[in-house]
């Protein structure tokens, strides 16, 4: 076992995280905006209500499982920076680097930059006066400066220590599940009536799956479904819906922070994942009993453009509007902006937490393995903080995420694989908790995540193998560092 040689600061980590703060930092992370957009592509590519609703239910099984076997490692490695000790204990400090470098570079900081410019895009449509890109301030657009000053705050809030952080993440993620699921029931509830609710129409052809032929950003075909040409939708369908269930594993980065790791992070990701992918689903179901699938892209009226035309892909939007009419782009604007102000808090105060553990390891700057006067990594907090920033000014975080859809997707099976690694190279070592079904569970779950890598590699080759390249970037930087260590 390869273990921290750098030498430690005074101050260690305070223990200051419970069952409960650890599992609104699992469901904080995860809900963002993708719930409201992505159910339109998905639609695009499957084109059936249940088609739609499978697609989300796998997805929560999916993220469930990958959850549930990550919960192993998290007790037996309770330790500051989470996957990424996961991944430099099962297979070597490369590895680990690896994961770090590109969770420093594009994931956790993209993610960020990412979620910050959501946040303000909808803030725009409180203040369209004030705050969009067509609004210039020097050299930049208000939408881009809003974003920043969002990093800026969260990441100073975080600075203070983690109570701080922590009651943040818990006002916001109590009111998002209230929220959301009040959306979801609610919908539930108006689609129930014949003469509004939109259920019968897409039962008609519930297991019907079509995907559209698109030329020249025109519709000019619809093709039917089946075989390996329906597993390949699915794959690409997936995308979206898997992407909006990640972060779920940044609380492990937090380890160091819980006070009881070995039993609370397990279980904040066995609560965590199960919640949101519930109400996922029932988010879901509450469009399909408000709106049609399928629509046409030019239509003027909300029903007449379905699922898979809503404007701008805002689905949720979409259905507020049949709930609440005209005030439902505010309502949403302003729930959206409560979403992802707690989203960003929780990916702000783990993601620091991997570039302190790699710190301790001489895998980072010196400087972001030490602790303020918080007992929190404050230099790993705003060099972070720098970076996001800088991918809202330059907007290339959007075209960096979708090149990393495939690296984090690797990422996720060495770590699972790195649980079959680690029974062989620490058979002693003590298990509080072990993954669900083991070895069968988690192996399905590789053989679903490789064939989905597979299919995008097939389907999306440019972006993933963009992903790879920027995974490898990584190596002579390692070296680098361990050279300079």
């Amino acid at each position: 076992m390869e273990k921290n040689t750098s030498p430690t600061t005074s101050q260690e980590l305070k223990k200051e995280l419970s069952l409960t703060d650890a599992t609104m930092i699992v469901i904080g992370s995860m809900i963002g905006s993708g719930i409201f957009i992505v159910s339109a592509d998905v639609t695009r590519n499957l084109g059936s209500p249940g088609y739609l609703l499978l697609a989300w239910i796998i997805t929560g099984i999916i993220t469930l499982i990958s959850a549930l076997s990550y919960g192993e490692l998290a007790g037996m490695m309770p330790n500051a920076g989470g996957q990424y000790v996961y991944l430099r204990e099962a297979y070597n400090s490369l590895t680990g680097f690896l994961f770090g470098w590109t969770t420093f570079l594009v994931i956790e900081t993209g993610t960020i930059a990412a979620v910050a410019v959501a946040f303000a895009k909808y803030t725009g449509v409180l203040l369209p006066n004030y705050i969009g890109t067509e609004h210039k301030f020097l050299l930049f657009d208000t939408q881009q400066l809003l974003a920043i000053a969002l990093i800026l705050l969260l990441t100073f809030v975080n600075v203070q220590g983690v109570k701080n952080a922590k009651l943040v993440q818990l006002i916001f993620t109590v009111t998002k599940i209230g929220a959301l699921l009040s959306l979801a029931v609610v919908g539930i509830i108006v689609g129930s009536d014949p003469k509004k609710g939109m259920w019968a129409i897409n039962s008609i052809d519930f297991w019907s799956p079509v995907k559209i032929i698109w030329e020249n950003g025109k519709i000019m075909d619809y093709e039917y479904l089946s075989g390996i040409g329906l597993w390949s939708a699915m794959g690409l369908a997936l995308i979206g819906p898997l992407f909006s269930s990640s972060a779920w594993n940044n609380v492990t980065y937090t380890a160091g922070e819980m006070k009881n790791p070995k039993r609370d992070i397990p279980l904040s990701l066995l609560y965590g994942t199960l919640t949101v992918s519930a109400l996922y689903i029932l988010a879901n179901i509450a469009y399909l009993m408000l709106l049609p699938v399928q629509g046409h892209p030019n239509a003027e009226d909300t029903l007449s453009r379905g699922i898979m035309f809503a404007t701008n892909d805002r689905v949720g939007t979409a259905a507020a509007e049949m709930i609440f009419g005209n005030p439902a782009t505010i309502i949403m604007a302003i729930f959206i902006m409560i979403s992802t102000f707690g989203c960003n808090n929780g990916i702000i105060l783990s993601g620091a937490r991997v570039y302190y553990a790699m710190a301790k390891d001489g895998l980072f700057f010196k400087k972001a393995g030490e602790l303020n006067s918080k007992g929190v990594p404050a230099f790993s907090l705003w060099i972070q903080c720098g970076w996001a920033c800088l991918l809202c000014l330059t907007g290339t975080y959007g075209d960096l995420l979708d090149y990393t859809v495939f690296a984090i997707l690797v990422f996720y099976i060495l770590t699972i694989v790195g649980v079959f690694v680690l029974r062989k190279k620490q058979p002693n070592t003590p298990r509080p908790y072990k993954a669900f079904g083991y070895p069968v569970i988690p192996a399905i779950y590789l053989l679903f995540a490789t064939g989905l890598c597979v299919n995008l590699l097939i389907y999306k080759p440019v972006p993933s193998w963009a992903g790879v390249g920027i995974v490898a970037l990584g190596i002579p930087v390692f070296y680098l560092w361990k050279k300079k260590a």
